[in-house]
């Protein structure tokens, strides 16, 4: 079972996406903010994918987005990003430091399992290359 880490300050919305998720047949965990998911990351636990906001209080998603595509142990690893924000300029910054995909909160199952499912297979397809 793939493990789906949803990082969003709003305990609801992440509660009702790890429900979401768990239909889909997702492992998930949350996090309340960024700074505690870095904490794990650095701690050496892993996800398959991150669900990540990227407006957040102290630490933003966009600074755990550019956080990880520096380290190279984590450069890789698939990242969702999630936002109440529609401005072009938002997903546009996103996709510049490295996300896979981008959901408008809030989002359907359906939304959630697109972005995922293209994300892991993007992911899939950049290690076959690797190998």
């Amino acid at each position: 079972m793939r493990r789906v880490w949803i990082v969003d300050d709003d305990q609801e919305m992440a509660h009702a996406m790890g429900m979401m998720l768990e239909l889909l047949k997702y492992q998930t965990i949350s996090f309340l903010n960024a700074r505690s998911a870095a904490q794990n990351l650095l701690a050496g636990e892993r996800p398959d994918l991150v669900l990540l906001d990227i407006n957040m209080p102290e630490v933003s998603g966009l600074d755990l987005l550019e956080f990880l595509r520096r380290r190279p142990e984590w450069k890789s690893l698939p990242v969702v990003m999630l936002s109440s924000e529609a401005a072009d300029v938002t997903v546009d910054e996103a996709m510049e430091l490295g996300a896979d995909g981008y959901v408008m909160k809030p989002a359907t199952i359906e939304e959630l399992e697109k972005a995922i499912e293209k994300a892991l297979q993007n992911y899939q397809k950049g290690n076959a290359v690797n190998e």
